[in-house]
């Protein structure tokens, strides 16, 4: 504007300078915000923010960071895929969205941005790290299932075992391992052992269908018409 001064002009760039002074102290804020630990301010003041800087990565991997300390990982996985896109070789990004898929209990997934982070960088430590845990524990339900389809529900059993013990650390690993275990054991007649595991998932997840199902062909078994 100094270089070639014109009224149109010079209007919408005060207009613009002015939501740009704006915008910088709204991103002090936020800034703010995230180090005092309230994150919910903080994801108030970058969600104005990000409405006009769509494509600010390092903006939206904040965002992100705030959704998983306020613990709502799902909401942080589209900030983070958006990262991903716009900042190159962004292999941090792939690594966050892996491990938030893996703690949802979603390990196909979660095997899918391993790899993704593993493309960029085959030496990243963390992601082959994690590669090697969510692969070895996607083969093992991989093959349970597998075992299941066959009818050999003593052996898938035993794979659910070992998918229990290969993760301990994630709740939800062993709550679907023991909802498919209750479902063999029902389907294998061992009626007592199925009500047993089934009401474990149930104290669990008191609307898991499949359990109730499992748990009622049971009962069924027991001539426990009333349950």
């Amino acid at each position: 504007l100094k270089s070639n001064p014109s009224n149109n002009e010079e209007k919408e760039a005060q207009t613009q300078l002015t939501k740009s002074d704006e915008l910088q102290r709204l991103h002090s804020q936020a800034l703010s915000a995230y180090q005092q630990e309230d994150y919910e301010a903080a994801i108030s003041l970058l969600d104005e923010i990000l409405a006009v800087c769509v494509w600010d990565a390092e903006l939206r991997e904040l965002r992100a960071e705030c959704y998983i300390k306020e613990g709502e990982p799902s909401k942080a996985i589209s900030d983070l895929k958006a990262a991903a896109k716009l900042k190159n070789d962004n292999t941090e990004a792939f690594y966050k969205i892996s491990r938030i898929y893996y703690q949802l209990g979603d390990h196909e997934l979660s095997l899918s941005e391993v790899r993704e982070c593993l493309k960029l960088d085959q030496d990243h430590k963390q992601c082959f790290s994690l590669y090697k845990q969510v692969k070895k524990l996607n083969k093992q339900i991989e093959s349970a299932e597998e075992l299941i389809r066959e009818g050999r529900y003593e052996d898938a059993i035993d794979k659910y075992d070992s998918v229990m013990k290969t993760e301990p650390e994630v709740p939800i690993y062993a709550t679907r391992a023991k909802e498919r275990i209750c479902h063999c054991l029902s389907k294998n007649q061992q009626a007592t052992e199925a009500i047993k595991v089934c009401t474990e998932v149930l104290q669990l997840e008191p609307t898991n269908v499949n359990a109730l199902k499992d748990r009622a062909e049971a009962y069924l078994l027991e001539d426990l018409y009333e349950e």
